[in-house]
């Protein structure tokens, strides 16, 4: 069975379009923001970005959201470096597909703007964006643009990822 990770920098849509598109698979939605310690929300929260140290154990944390699913299992969660992804498919002990939610700066940051009381502040938009490594061709990998109504952006997201399951 094959799990999925939503993933891109914060505003691309990671937890809306991750819970839309597991609604319409019947699929369990993890969102991984509730996978941080309570040591990196604060320092986000502060402006402040994560280092690899902060982020290991989340990522592990996160790959072994999908152990032992027994229905497909989408998790969003960033997922910026390669290094990062390899941990998540190392320890989810399957298949695992990221769909990557793809935008212009200026699209992600109208949408950070517009979700107030969020722990990631839009000043982090660049860091993140400096971080993001998107995936090769050798990976198991999906690319939607954002820039495009919502209930499209879930469309596109399932009809691609109808065409991985087959």
């Amino acid at each position: 069975m094959k799990h999925y990770v939503v993933m891109g920098v914060s505003g691309c849509g990671k937890s809306s379009v991750g819970a839309a598109v597991a609604a319409q698979i019947n699929a369990q939605f993890v969102d991984a923001d509730d996978l941080h310690p309570r040591s990196n929300i604060e320092k986000m929260a502060r402006g402040e970005p994560l280092n690899d140290t902060d982020r290991h154990p989340w990522l592990i944390a996160v790959g072994r959201q999908m152990v032992g699913a027994t229905t497909p299992m989408i998790v969003g969660c960033s997922a910026l470096r390669r290094v990062y992804r390899d941990i998540i498919r190392q320890e989810a002990h399957a298949p695992v597909c990221f769909l990557h939610l793809k935008g212009s700066r200026a699209v992600l940051e109208t949408r950070m703007q517009s979700r107030p009381g969020h722990f990631m502040p839009p000043s982090l938009l660049d860091s993140q964006l400096e971080t993001l490594e998107p995936p090769q061709a050798d990976e198991d990998a999906i690319e939607i643009d954002i820039d495009q109504p919502f209930d499209h952006l879930v469309a596109a997201s399932v009809a691609r990822m109808s065409e991985t399951r087959k």
